[in-house]
């Protein structure tokens, strides 16, 4: 029997000359486990003489070999957050004789499920995600297939997974009490998209540090109880985030200091700072990033490359024993004081 006149040669044309059902023939083909090996080597077979490659991945698996990639899915590839994450997480694997192929989401769920799907067809050896996905059963059926799922940055809420998260709280109540301690009571707070976890929990230590100030007689004077009008979301980027500070400043009764709970806001507030020629609002932001040292800019900062790397050995250690325990590693952040945050709130 040769190659139908079709033209190219699909999964059915393999199946049908092993004599075997679609599905045996798709699990021989993409290497699952429950195949009797005279049926894979039966359905390889008629791959083979078929001239039918379900991709280059499926072509490794079909000689015995498992692919050497773990699929890395980040958000904003714009973000250097995002980047120096890479760099840890391929650091490690090199070790391992593993390697990367990024994609970026974009921040975008349907985006990402996308990715996901590409990466299973891609048969890679286990995937670490930064996800902006609010439910994430495309991992799930991806670990049903023995694809070990690491999440980095941000925890998912209904999987049991490997998750590298930052102290978010702490980060931002440190940021707050460090603000509060300046004499500043007027606190305005850029978060990012609402949905995702980490503008929920920076918003949280920062909430709890504004609500425990308010009216304590410990701070005298009180933080006002309207504190919450100067809470934005949706700061993703830094065109937003200036025009969110320049509106805020513009206000009645502006704020005398910004908390930026990301990097990139942090950059937004910066430009419309220097636009307006402010050398008196005092800034603090959530993530380092180049130049902040040079430009005077008080941050929470961590290690993102420590977070790749992290990554990476979880990646290792379910590989070699997919039955062990899920982790939760929370790394920690500090406050790097530069100049921009100690600012005294304006007369």
């Amino acid at each position: 029997m040769g190659i139908p006149a079709s033209g190219a040669t699909t999964l059915a044309d393999v199946a049908a000359r092993a004599g075997v059902s679609l599905k045996t023939a798709s699990r021989a083909v993409n290497g699952e486990q429950h195949v009797r090996e005279e049926t894979r080597a039966k359905v390889l077979a008629a791959a083979s003489d078929l001239g039918f490659q379900l991709n280059s991945s499926a072509s490794l698996l079909a000689r015995g070999i498992a692919s050497s990639f773990v699929g890395v899915v980040t958000g904003d590839l714009a973000n250097p957050f995002y980047a120096v994450l890479a760099q840890g997480a391929a650091s490690e694997l090199r070790a391992h004789q593993l390697s990367v192929t990024l994609g970026s989401s974009d921040e975008s769920a349907a985006q990402e499920e996308v990715l996901v799907d590409e990466l299973a067809r891609r048969s890679v050896r286990a995937v670490i995600a930064a996800s902006a996905m609010t439910s994430h059963a495309p991992y799930a059926a991806l670990q049903r297939r023995g694809v070990p799922v690491v999440f980095v940055d941000r925890a998912p809420t209904d999987l049991d997974a490997d998750s590298i998260v930052l102290d978010n709280v702490g980060g931002a109540r440190a940021a707050a009490e460090h603000l509060l301690a300046g004499g500043h009571r007027r606190i305005a707070f850029l978060g990012d998209f609402e949905r995702l976890p980490t503008y929920r929990e920076r918003l949280d230590g920062f909430t709890a540090t504004m609500d425990a100030a308010t009216g304590s007689a410990a701070t005298a004077p009180s933080v006002a109880s309207d504190w919450r009008e100067l809470v934005r979301e949706g700061a993703h980027d830094p065109e937003v985030a200036a025009r969110v500070t320049g509106e805020l400043l513009d206000a009645a009764h502006p704020p005398t200091a910004i908390f930026a709970s990301n990097n990139r806001a942090t950059l937004g507030v910066l430009r419309e700072l220097a636009r307006r020629g402010d050398t008196t609002t005092a800034l603090v932001g959530f993530d380092d990033f180049d130049l902040a040292e040079v430009l005077g800019v008080t941050v929470v900062a961590h290690d993102a490359r420590a977070m790749g790397a992290q990554a990476a050995r979880l990646v290792v250690e379910r590989l070699a024993d997919p039955r062990r325990d899920t982790e939760l590693v929370r790394l920690p952040t500090r406050l790097v004081t530069r100049g921009s945050g100690e600012r005294p709130p304006r007369a």
